[in-house]
């Protein structure tokens, strides 16, 4: 799921302002351009990030069925040989083999299941700071245009800093 950044009215805006404007304006369609750019590479790596966690926790979760199909082999089978040395029946050892090969191998899909979990929650948080990233990169180019239209370099500043933010959690969503 991609993140839509909707900046297009507000470049418009920007746009004609800089046409009829001061210098400046055209410097604060620059940043703010620069700050869409980024915006856009925020979203892309947040819905990457939010689709891989999504594909690692149903791999985990086919993991963990996977793991219970085993357990109630494991059981059926372990019922199977305490009925055997109840009636004094002989087991075979490929059949006492049977039986700790399904714990053994619960033991390998377990640890398979518990790094797709890990590996699903790493994406998610990675998500989280990208979306943090995104949302702090729309509010500098919101406020980049309010700048423009109120003529207030002040405002332009504000959004620069939210714009330094927004790099912040995009660098932290990559590292």
């Amino acid at each position: 799921m991609e993140e839509e950044v909707p900046t297009d009215h507000l470049h418009e805006a920007i746009q004609e302002k800089a046409e009829h404007g001061k210098p400046w304006v055209m410097v604060v369609a620059l940043s703010t351009a620069v700050i869409a750019v980024l915006a856009a590479i925020c979203a892309l790596l947040s819905g990457h990030h939010e689709n891989e966690a999504l594909i690692d926790q149903i791999k985990a979760s086919d993991q963990w069925s996977y793991y219970q199909a085993k357990g109630i082999k494991y059981e059926i089978n372990n019922a199977y040989l305490k009925t055997m040395a109840a009636n004094k029946l002989a087991v075979t050892e490929e059949e006492k083999a049977k039986v700790e090969r399904y714990k053994d191998e619960q033991t390998e899909i377990k640890k398979l299941a518990d790094e797709k979990v890990a590996d699903s929650e790493m994406h998610l948080k990675r998500h989280v700071i990208l979306s943090r990233g995104v949302t702090l990169f729309q509010v500098a180019i919101a406020i980049a245009a309010i700048s423009v239209l109120t003529r207030r370099k002040a405002l332009w500043f504000v959004s620069l800093g939210a714009g330094l933010c927004g790099v912040f959690f995009l660098i932290q969503g990559i590292i």
